[in-house]
């Protein structure tokens, strides 16, 4: 499959970084899956949290950074991994610094990931490594899509009533199920709200819930305790957030859990 990104000659032929620090989620765990023995230096507090995160146990042997550009200026970084909706006041007082700093933006699409593990294999020179993790994704892909799922539709269904339509990893994670996506189905695209009088009348097989929780009650989740909702709770597919956030080839842990569900949705029907 063909990538959009390319990389310039100056990073081909650059060393491989020595220190490179991450402050980002999602670069956190794809540098943690790909960086050399001792070339990455520190991850951000947010790859440690168990909601967020898939690789809690990896990121406690890093030392951690909260995202300021005051601490990571102190680990003399030569190659910072950040997020390009996240910490914008930290990334352009870096770069005002002369230091090195990449970008990525999230994941929307399983291409994406590809490109995403690609460009990072550039940067890090490990492009054996980042190889070897696309040949993981897409052979999980392929296992994937070579199993007969009954012909379903699934809608992610989050606080304050929103949901994934076209152009999102959350709509991919579904497709890749081999299931349809409700939101895009009803012509949504990114993020969008979706009434929970519109939810009922289209009539999902699977609502797929994440597991966010908030310290107390929250108008947030109100659309959960209704009781038109939870007439609903034998079709809720619970997914945990963190396969859902950042894309890796991990990210297919989510399509494999709603694929089951379809499955065993399936033989009840039957």
């Amino acid at each position: 499959m063909a990538f959009a990104f390319a990389p310039s000659s100056a990073q081909a032929t650059s060393p491989a970084p020595r220190r490179v620090v991450s402050i980002n989620l999602c670069t956190d765990q794809m540098a943690m899956l790909m960086a050399a023995p001792g070339q990455l230096k520190s991850v951000s507090s947010l790859a440690t949290e168990k909601g967020t995160s898939v690789m809690i146990d990896e990121a406690a042997r890093y030392p951690l950074n909260h995202g300021q550009a005051e601490e990571v200026f102190l680990m003399h970084p030569d190659l910072v991994l950040a997020g390009t909706y996240t910490a914008k006041a930290t990334v352009a007082l870096l770069k005002e610094l002369g230091f090195h700093v990449e970008t990525f933006k999230p994941a929307s699409s399983f291409n994406d990931v590809r490109e995403n593990l690609t460009r990072l294999g550039v940067l890090l020179r490990r492009e054996g490594r980042a190889a070897e993790l696309v040949a993981e994704l897409d052979n999980g892909l392929a296992e994937l899509a070579v199993r007969k799922v009954p012909r379903k539709n699934a809608v992610f269904y989050y606080a304050n009533s929103y949901t994934s339509g076209s152009g999102t990893l959350a709509d991919a994670i579904v497709k890749a199920a081999g299931l349809a996506n409700l939101g895009d189905a009803l012509g949504f695209k990114g993020m969008t709200r979706l009434p929970l009088e519109l939810l009922i009348f289209a009539d999902p097989d699977l609502i797929i819930e994440g597991d966010s929780q908030y310290g107390a009650p929250a108008l947030a989740k109100e659309n959960f305790a209704h009781p038109a909702f939870r007439a609903m709770a034998e079709r809720v597919v619970p997914i945990p957030d963190k396969y859902t956030i950042c894309g890796g080839p991990f990210t297919l842990e989510a399509s494999r859990i709603l694929q089951r569900a379809a499955l065993k949705q399936g033989a009840v029907d039957r």
